[in-house]
């Protein structure tokens, strides 16, 4: 991690943005994430790179699944990666509040999910709608998520069930020392069991999760 386009973290800025660039590449976003850093644009042509100072990660053993929620899933199917672009588009949709994902952001990952580094979960209807969805990278024991979504229409809490199945994926591949960063946390996030960590404790939990096996990108 200290050999990273990045540098050491010790020569970090105090502040959530630590380095902004014009460019951008599927290697720099991998190096990226094995630094603790993601990327996240400041401005058309401007790439904004952060490891924010409070970390939202959220502990495998401590999804909170409510009773309402639990009802919710067996209404819809988990699937793994047969909807990536749609997911990613749906994700992208610039009504959406805040919405970030950019042209650039949409091509990269798409190169780094035909490389097999990232990832959708999708929450499919029992007569083949897709609900919801989530994608992020995943690297080692890390899986960093990105964006998720749901259909207003279709969809109530189909982005959650995908994240449940998310956790299941992860624990089943051996929950000890893995990660599920999340980035910020949010009032929604912290709703479903999202904290926060410093960024030194993060960067130390990187570093161990990295050590790890990536999980079996499979349905089940």
């Amino acid at each position: 991690m200290e050999s990273s386009p990045f540098g050491s973290s010790r020569s970090w800025r105090d502040d959530d943005l630590i380095a902004a660039s014009r460019e951008l590449d599927a290697e720099m976003v991998i190096d990226a994430y094995r630094a603790g850093v993601f990327p996240m644009p400041l401005r058309p042509g401007l790439m904004g790179w952060w490891s924010p100072l409070d970390r939202g990660i959220l502990p495998l053993d401590g999804l909170r699944v409510t009773r309402s929620l639990r009802k919710m899933i067996p209404r819809y199917e988990i699937r793994i990666d047969t909807a990536f672009d749609e997911v990613l588009d749906r994700c992208a949709d610039p009504e959406r509040p805040g919405g970030w994902i950019d042209d650039d952001i949409r091509l990269i990952y798409r190169e780094l999910h035909r490389a097999g580094v990232v990832h959708s979960l999708e929450a499919w209807t029992h007569d083949g709608q897709l609900a919801g969805g989530l994608y992020g990278v995943s690297i080692g024991g890390l899986f960093a998520g990105e964006s998720m979504f749901h259909d207003p229409e279709i969809g109530r809490d189909a982005s959650k069930v995908a994240l449940v199945a998310l956790v299941e994926l992860l624990r089943e591949a051996g929950g000890a020392g893995r990660l599920l960063d999340v980035q910020w946390q949010t009032p929604h996030l912290a709703s479903l069991g999202v904290i926060e960590i410093d960024r030194e404790d993060y960067l130390r939990r990187l570093r161990r999760a990295l050590r790890l096996s990536a999980p079996l990108w499979t349905t089940r």
